[in-house]
């Protein structure tokens, strides 16, 4: 190999380090300054510099505390787990039931499903308001919760679908063959093959419920005792001024249930690749 060749090939490892570098401070530098003005005491006013000035604890104190976010954290975790459960469960069933049974208006039900999934969230915040009002679930955590798995239903049935079809009818006809029931198989083979599919599904529901803040906010109204997190983090915003210190704690705070739940479950999301080769 020519130094020539040898010294354009260094250049353009160089030049797209730099881009790569470029482009991971773009990316990252939003999340230091949030958690660099979250533990720094003097960035309620807005001064802060790329170091916090002191490090404190007062901030997170005060937003737990005073701010009482601890109870937006706990209303939000309510809402997410029950969300995410609930929706797994019914789009597996529902997924399963589309993908290998044959019945009347199966193709209508799918193309419903799409067209549900395609229409913007925001076009439904009045007609699931409405629904919502003649059921008298406004300012409960159970009508949010309701509403959260009617979002998350058209994605999650849509995407195990294929995930389900995807696996042999023949694996599930040699379980029966060795005598194994329905919900035998089920849980021995068709689960571990879906099982990224739903994994990849839960993640869409938390996300959903745990971020959400238009039809929390439209559902939930003045019952500030259900606010969730999403909704919670508004009250450190004024009129004329905002404590930055506390907003940057609280998102800190929003932030880590989030990373640590996908780090939970992502270990899933590979394993159940093979795990129902394995399994019998």
């Amino acid at each position: 190999m020519s130094a020539r060749s040898t010294g354009a090939r260094v250049r353009r490892n160089s030049i797209l380090a730099v881009l790569v570098a470029a482009l991971l401070v773009f990316t990252l530098f939003p999340v230091y300054w949030m958690m660099s003005s979250a533990f720094d005491a003097n960035a309620a006013s807005g001064s802060q510099g790329l170091l916090p000035s002191k490090l404190s604890l007062e901030n997170f104190t005060f937003v737990l505390s005073d701010g009482g976010f601890a109870r937006f954290l706990r209303n939000s975790l309510m809402v997410a787990a029950a969300v995410v459960l609930c929706s797994a469960v019914l789009s597996l069933l529902a997924s399963v039931a589309v993908a290998r049974f044959r019945f009347k208006f199966r193709t209508a039900v799918l193309l419903m499903i799409l067209v549900v999934q395609m229409v913007p969230l925001e076009a439904l915040v009045i007609p699931l308001f409405v629904q919502v009002r003649d059921l008298q679930l406004l300012n409960t955590l159970l009508g949010l919760i309701i509403v959260y798995i009617t979002i998350s239903l058209p994605f999650g049935i849509w995407m195990l679908r294929g995930f389900v079809a995807a696996v042999p009818v023949e694996l599930e006809e040699a379980a029966f063959l060795d005598g194994a029931s329905w919900w035998r198989m089920f849980r021995s083979v068709m689960l571990p093959l879906v099982m990224p599919g739903l994994v990849a599904t839960s993640v869409f529901s938390f996300i959903t419920a745990w971020n959400e803040f238009i039809f929390a906010m439209t559902l939930l109204g003045g019952a500030s005792e259900n606010y969730t997190v999403a909704i919670g983090l508004k009250q450190f915003f004024g009129e004329n001024s905002n404590d930055w210190g506390s907003v940057m704690a609280a998102s800190t705070l929003i932030t880590l249930p989030v990373m640590i739940f996908f780090i939970v479950v992502q270990g899933r999301l590979s394993s159940g690749l093979v795990a129902g080769a394995v399994k019998g």
